[in-house]
């Protein structure tokens, strides 16, 4: 199994490009499933979770061409299979969203239940409750969800807590429903609004689509499409840390600032100079790092997925900074690591305090999820010495060659099977 060693202490200066958003592509991916034909995708990026929904989509017998360059090409002709397997939806959540677009254009599906998750539960009951809605007839047992319904058809449905791919899987569902659905309480986040835009390049009538409030009106058939997908926030963010937390000097590029608002308020209110430049940002971090209090929350608030670097900013800050978790209820598991490289941090709850600056040392540190995984090669990049994160996987599963990235900036970063 491979790690990465780190030898800290450079600044990162230069450019880098931000790859193709993964929560983006994901869904994406799985609404090819609503069409017969071929539909190509571009700028998708090369990852764990990308390869693992390519196969699903194999499984259900779509023909799957990669290209260089991050094309993919789905041709859905051949679908004669809905059955989702636990082997595959096991190793990622998100491949529940193949069950909107099964159960509406091929009448039935049959999908391995998640089960939890590292960072806590993550239960499909109001993807559930909006099938049932919509006309579904719903069977639970042996672990799989099994859906019937010879049409879908409209329905008002009022999700009870903001979920992605909730909102991901009834939008998909009802553009092929019979009538008018309407989605409230619907997830705002730029993934969702990217999904849209899809559908509605391939014959959907979606509005509203970014808000709370999303409106469908079914259409009889979908067709194939072309589309680029939309850069991720999330890599850009990491990448702007990167940059803050090293004290360099960074262009970040392909990085929507209207996707990162939130990220960016909270590295300016830490001292971090952050301005658009040629298509993206530049970041510049030459002061001491101030301390910045954040609470998660859903888009467009503070994202979640962000919460663990910004943990490894505040080792960095000069004063006390608070971190309260909103989302998950168990996504501090990369704190004892940071806590073994020096850090002063303090969990209560839900909420984590963190104590800076601190001087971190490197140390083998275990990666527990995705995020948790780049919170700690983030601090390798200002930890003294040698840092080696083990279960990197985690980390190939959501960021498209990060190590290549942050090499190509100045840091001392390689990929190893051996110690340190």
């Amino acid at each position: 199994m491979q790690n990465i060693v780190i030898k800290g202490g450079a600044r990162l200066s230069g450019e880098v490009r931000v790859s193709g958003s993964k929560n983006a592509a994901l869904p994406i991916l799985a609404s090819s499933l609503l069409c017969s034909g071929r539909s190509i995708y571009r700028n998708v990026p090369a990852l764990g979770d990308v390869r693992t929904m390519q196969r699903l989509l194999g499984d259900l017998g779509a023909k799957i061409t990669t290209r260089p360059a991050g094309t993919t090409i789905v041709d859905t002709s051949t679908v004669d299979n809905v059955e989702a397997p636990y082997d595959l939806v096991k190793t990622m959540r998100a491949s529940v969203v193949v069950l909107g677009p099964l159960t509406a254009r091929h009448g039935r599906a049959r999908v391995s239940l998640p089960g939890g998750c590292a960072i806590g539960a993550r239960p499909i009951d109001q993807h559930l409750k909006g099938l049932a809605a919509m006309g579904a007839k719903i069977e639970l047992a042996h672990g799989y969800v099994t859906t019937r319904a010879r049409r879908l058809h409209g329905a008002t449905i009022a999700f009870d807590m903001v979920t992605v791919t909730g909102t991901e899987n009834l939008m998909m569902a009802a553009a092929l429903a019979d009538g008018h659905t309407t989605l409230e309480n619907a997830a705002r986040e730029p993934e969702v609004e990217e999904l849209a835009r899809v559908l509605n390049k391939m014959g959907a009538r979606i509005r509203g689509a970014g808000t709370h409030l999303i409106t469908i009106d079914g259409v009889e058939e979908l067709h194939p499409v072309e589309h680029a997908i939309i850069p991720d926030r999330i890599e850009a963010g990491t990448l702007l840390v990167a940059a803050a937390v090293t004290r360099g000097n960074v262009l970040v590029r392909d990085c929507l600032l209207e996707h990162l608002e939130a990220v960016v308020a909270k590295l300016r209110a830490a001292g971090v100079d952050v301005t658009p430049e040629d298509g993206g940002l530049r970041v510049r971090a030459k002061a001491d790092l101030k301390p910045v209090d954040i609470s998660t929350q859903p888009f467009p608030g503070f994202p979640t997925d962000m919460q663990a670097q910004f943990m490894v900013l505040a080792t960095r800050a000069k004063g006390q900074s608070v971190l309260i978790e909103t989302i998950f209820e168990n996504r501090f598991m990369h704190v004892p690591e940071l806590q073994r490289m020096g850090a002063d941090i303090q969990v209560e709850g839900r909420t984590v305090i963190v104590r800076g600056p601190t001087k971190l040392t490197g140390a083998q540190v275990m990666a527990t999820d995705l995020r948790a995984s780049a919170s700690l090669v983030l601090a390798g990049l200002v930890a003294e010495g040698k840092t080696e994160v083990r279960r990197i996987y985690h980390l190939d599963r959501g960021y498209d060659r990060l190590d290549k990235k942050l090499r190509a900036l100045g840091a001392d970063v390689r990929r190893s099977k051996g110690g340190l």
